[in-house]
């Protein structure tokens, strides 16, 4: 299986980037886990192959942005994405 290089920190602008179209699965498994209250530990370390033990904040960081734009996509950014569909 391939594996998606992430960034730290997604992107944080008010339009869907390549970047968001490239993890929507992971966006999705974020916001699953998050909703069936799965450990941050555990889902960094299961979606983005991190040990939260070796690095604790870079661990936290990565799960906070990438949950805050899986969030993000859900309220707003979807918008973007049907809107693409129809062109």
């Amino acid at each position: 299986m391939t594996e998606l290089a992430f960034q730290d920190e997604p992107p944080t602008g008010s339009t869907v980037t390549a970047y968001d179209e490239g993890h929507l699965v992971t966006y999705l498994r974020i916001l699953d886990a998050t909703a069936e209250q799965a450990d941050w530990r555990e889902v960094v370390l299961l979606v983005f192959g991190l040990d939260p033990e070796r690095e604790p904040e870079r661990a936290r960081r990565i799960y906070d942005s990438h949950l805050a734009r899986a969030r993000w996509m859900t309220e707003c950014g979807y918008r973007d994405l049907v809107g693409k569909g129809r062109s």
